[in-house]
């Protein structure tokens, strides 16, 4: 009878025993399948924030990077009302939570360049990912490409096409076809003398005001060719420029920084203050260098008043508008690394930009034709039509509406206005008025910059919340598509249950 209850004893441990190691075996398959559920899950929070870093480091404007990660994070299946987004212009953060779980990923912005290659190709990648129903590593792998996207143009060509661009400003300002040259070729050299001071190291507001300086006194010299007696008795008289100064006001104008200033008018109506009003002082600071650059180079010259007696009204043909408003918008699309196969579009968007632009400006009072609106309404109709052409051209040609409109409005940078506000402010002796006069000049140059940016950004934002529900329903419809391949997670508690800990 003893045997008999010892024995029911033993088997009575051994039962509980193994009970204690089946739960045991239990937890740690909870463990393990926990673990799995939110290492997949910290995994696509990482994709998340690298592509919105991607897009800030290539100068997109916000609205953009909110709707490409918004994409971004339907194709990865996380749920909508948990993922809370957050820009700033150095660190993208991101974070998904309920009322039990929460987990953050931030990362920073290490550098900025304006890459319209990769915002294209973001924005292409994001619609194949759900409409191809990528996986992670796919999607991961594509990502990772993007670092190593070649360059569509060689350093040469990009300040040779940039050199050209300016000579295409100085056509704007009223110079002649033989003054064309002379602002090209100080730009083509001052622009490949910063990309090397860039790629040796030197600070990039340095670098600006060096190749400022070296550009505008090359420009100077050329003014020899047709003013100095001796000179231009040595040179054939195809070379002789009856508006020989204004290849100096064009010759440094590949130093402007469009995108940052369009992108900063662009997050600030969009509510995106941080992050515009950073772009804003990037933009302030790459022009009080270039001013730097100019002025040190025009007291060495010893430069005194040419902008004084420069007309500011121009009186080439629509013709010649149009051909330097299409070298201009080419020109500057190569140094944002355009895709070349849009480059013919970017031409005839810098020809109806510009030539809408001058129409509205000039007039019966100047001895031009047009609406005599004068050059703040004409920059802003200018740039606003563009800006709406853009927003249907980039359905047709596939690419983002900034990679349309921003090269295409470039050409009508006010240099007239800028440079004269510049050397009033340094010619001040103390007469009467001189302050009022440099203020006039600033404020108009600044008044034309702004409407310029307000005219690409406002109708892209209204027509955008026009179509955005398209687009949207387009997205919902994409991913009902992939949802009846597998079910995704639609809650943050399916995607990891802290609760079982």
């Amino acid at each position: 009878m003893e045997e008999i209850r010892n024995h029911v004893g033993r088997s009575e441990e051994l039962d509980e025993l193994l009970l204690h190691e089946e739960a045991a075996l239990q937890r740690q398959a909870m463990e393990d399948e926990r673990s799995i559920t939110e290492q997949e899950l910290l995994r696509k929070l990482n994709l998340l924030v690298r592509t919105g870093t991607v897009l800030m480091e290539s100068n997109a404007d916000c609205n953009r990077i909110m709707r490409s990660m918004k994409r971004c994070e339907a194709f990865l299946g996380l749920p909508e009302e948990y993922v809370h987004i957050h820009l700033d212009f150095n660190t993208i953060m991101v974070n998904i939570s309920d009322e039990v779980h929460s987990y953050s990923k931030y990362q920073r912005c290490s550098h900025h360049n304006i890459e319209f290659s990769i915002i294209a190709q973001v924005s292409k990648m994001l619609w194949l990912a759900i409409k191809e129903d990528w996986s992670l590593d796919r999607y991961e792998q594509e990502l990772d490409a993007l670092k190593h996207i070649h360059k569509n143009y060689t350093p040469w060509t990009i300040a040779t096409a940039a050199g050209f661009a300016c000579g295409g400003f100085c056509v704007q300002f009223g110079c002649d076809w033989t003054a064309f040259f002379y602002a090209s070729i100080p730009a083509i050299l001052g622009f490949r003398l910063k990309m090397a001071l860039a790629k040796l190291g030197f600070n990039s507001y340095v670098g600006i005001a060096i190749s400022a300086f070296v550009a505008t006194i090359l420009a100077w010299l050329t003014s020899f060719l047709s003013l100095n007696p001796e000179i231009a008795a040595q040179v054939p008289a195809f070379m002789h420029s009856a508006t020989p100064f204004h290849p100096l006001m064009a010759c440094t104008l590949f130093i402007v920084p469009g995108v940052p200033l369009i992108n900063f008018v662009s997050d600030m109506v969009s509510d995106h203050v941080t992050v515009g009003a950073t772009r804003a002082y990037t933009t302030l600071m790459m022009i009080v260098a270039m001013s730097f650059g100019i002025v040190l180079a025009i007291q060495i010259c010893g430069i005194d008043n040419f902008v004084k007696d420069l007309s500011m009204t121009p009186h080439n043909t629509y013709f010649d508008y149009a051909i330097a408003a299409a070298v201009s918008a080419m020109g500057f699309s190569t140094i944002y690394n355009t895709p070349k196969r849009i480059l013919p579009v970017l031409a005839i968007s810098g020809i109806i930009a510009v030539c809408t632009r001058n129409f509205v400006n000039l007039g019966p009072s100047n001895g031009n034709i047009g609406l005599d609106q004068g050059i703040i309404i004409g920059s802003l109709v200018g740039s606003a039509l563009i800006s709406l052409i853009a927003t249907k051209l980039m359905h047709w040609c596939h690419i983002p509406h900034q990679v349309i409109a921003i090269p295409a409005v470039i050409p009508m940078i006010p240099g007239v206005l800028m440079y004269r506000a510049l050397f009033g402010f340094i010619e001040m002796t103390g007469v009467v008025g001189e302050l009022t006069v440099a203020f006039n000049y600033a404020i108009k140059a600044s008044l034309v910059i702004l409407f310029i940016a307000v005219g690409v950004a406002i109708p892209n934002i209204f027509v955008r919340r026009l179509i955005e529900p398209e687009s949207k329903r387009r997205l919902v419809k994409m991913m009902k598509e992939r949802s009846t391949k597998h079910n995704e997670m639609s809650r943050l508690s399916e995607l990891t249950d802290l609760s079982r800990m």
